[in-house]
């Protein structure tokens, strides 16, 4: 009889037990439509944030890029600006060493037109016949050397207008990769613009909903 007498309290104190859970439980009603409400507003503002600060963390790359692809454009043109220089500068040159070799050319015709009148007139041995060779032989060695100047001149004409190119096409890609990221950097502009607007309406409607429309 005293076993029975405790397993009956105890199954009594599991029966009240379940009903004071079963009471709190009834005692916890859903959200009211106003509480859904400032509690997705809420989620609202959170995702609004979280939006911004990721546009403007891209905006801020793009701006970087920006300015990165400007040093790059400024320094690729004063590249290009000097390769031209030197291309003018090679021409110059190149010009200069032409005229001095055709006039080495012209004196050596001179040369071998005095050496066959003096051959004829003089004889072969004579003074003025040899020293007719001796002018001849020093502009051929003229006529020789500014020929190597024109050779020099024309390999760095070539090279700097190779570099010079080189250069354009660098600033043609600087420029495009600029109009690029000028590009990316208005879009998050406005992407921020959008997420600043929507985070002030969000804002204002969780308001609205704290003091029950």
């Amino acid at each position: 009889m005293k076993a029975e007498h405790v397993v009956r309290r105890g199954v009594l104190a599991i029966a009240f037990a379940g009903l004071l859970a079963g009471g709190a439980y009834a005692q916890s009603p859903d959200p009211t439509p106003q509480q859904q409400d400032i509690q997705n507003d809420k989620k609202d503002t959170r995702n609004d944030k979280k939006d911004l600060a990721k546009d403007r963390a891209d905006r801020n790359a793009d701006q970087r890029d920006i300015n990165h692809d400007k040093r790059d454009l400024s320094k690729d043109r004063a590249d290009r600006n000097a390769d031209q220089r030197d291309i003018n500068h090679d021409r110059k040159d190149l010009n200069k060493d032409r005229v001095d070799r055709n006039q080495d050319q012209r004196d050596i015709n001179h040369d071998k037109r005095e050496l066959v009148r003096d051959d004829k007139k003089y004889g072969a041995n004579s003074a003025q016949a040899q020293a007719d060779r001796k002018d001849l032989h020093a502009d051929r060695v003229d006529r020789n050397k500014d020929q190597r100047d024109i050779n020099h001149d024309r390999h760095d004409l070539n090279k700097d207008r190779a570099d010079r190119n080189a250069d354009q096409r660098d600033i043609n890609k600087d420029k495009r990769d600029l109009h690029s990221d000028r590009k990316d950097r208005n879009k998050d502009q406005r992407d921020i613009n959008k997420d600043k607007k929507d985070l002030h309406k969000d804002r204002k409607d969780l308001r609205h909903d704290k003091r029950g429309h």
